[in-house]
């Protein structure tokens, strides 16, 4: 399904975050969004996941304004997975990622075994099934983002939004996460610090004070020229012999 931004602005009380942002992510697409902190990443994911609503602009999926859909709707396509998720709630592992399932869930439509069994698919997905008897309070912060994405993997969705998905996890379960995201045959929208876990999208976005100032492949976009003015930093690109992957070495330019 194709996700499209038209030149949305979004502000918050006097402040302009998202300022004439257009994007279009073709189905099945994998583009990551890069960027400084403050830059505007995680409002734009949250005005993509129709969470805000933009002053100016729109968004569609697949040509439909999301103005006109309902919320329940939505759910039905979007997942996103926040950067800081957190509830209070007295749960379980399993009862967590099986929130998944509410936008499909009806008086029509009641809980059933194939709900169980799509639970228990992302829970194995992201290596939890082994805990998921265990309390939601009771997991790392590593832990606890497995779980959000095994939720959002739930609701089987033909968009993924995440934010920043691999920030708590140790590197194992950072390149199982990323292997994983590559795998799915769902459009992905994916805000990254790392600009290694970057160089594995389809193509990636670069936020600088709220506006989207470059796109493309990333071999194209993250050049050593960018880098800089973006980051402030010096940057030695690699090619590894064995794959030829690329690879960033950064300097402080300070």
């Amino acid at each position: 399904m194709r996700l499209t931004a038209e030149s949305i602005d979004w502000t918050i009380q006097g402040h302009r975050l998202l300022k004439e942002v257009s994007l279009s992510v073709a189905d099945g697409e994998t583009f990551g969004l890069i960027g400084p902190n403050g830059s505007g990443k995680t409002t734009l994911l949250r005005v993509l996941a129709g969470l805000r609503k933009p002053k100016n602009g729109r968004v569609l999926l697949d040509r439909v304004p999301m103005s006109g859909m309902r919320q329940r709707d939505i759910a039905q396509v979007i997942a996103f997975v926040e950067q800081q998720a957190e509830t209070l709630d007295r749960i379980e592992v399993h009862e967590a990622v099986a929130l998944g399932r509410t936008p499909f869930l009806s008086p029509l439509r009641p809980w059933s075994e194939d709900d169980d069994a799509i639970v228990s698919q992302a829970l194995v997905d992201v290596d939890m099934l082994h805990l998921a008897n265990r309390l939601w309070h009771t997991l790392s912060g590593g832990e606890r983002q497995r779980v959000h994405i095994a939720r959002a993997l739930a609701q089987q969705p033909n968009i993924l939004l995440l934010d920043e998905p691999t920030n708590h996890l140790d590197i194992r379960h950072q390149l199982s996460i990323m292997h994983l995201v590559r795998q799915l045959s769902l459009t992905v929208v994916i805000a990254l610090h790392d600009l290694n876990q970057a160089m594995e999208c389809d193509r990636i976005g670069i936020m600088e004070a709220g506006r989207l100032v470059d796109v493309g492949p990333p071999r194209d976009v993250l050049t050593t020229d960018r880098l800089y003015r973006t980051f402030g930093v010096h940057a030695d690109i690699l090619d590894d012999p064995i794959d030829q992957s690329r690879i960033m070495r950064f300097r402080s330019a300070i």
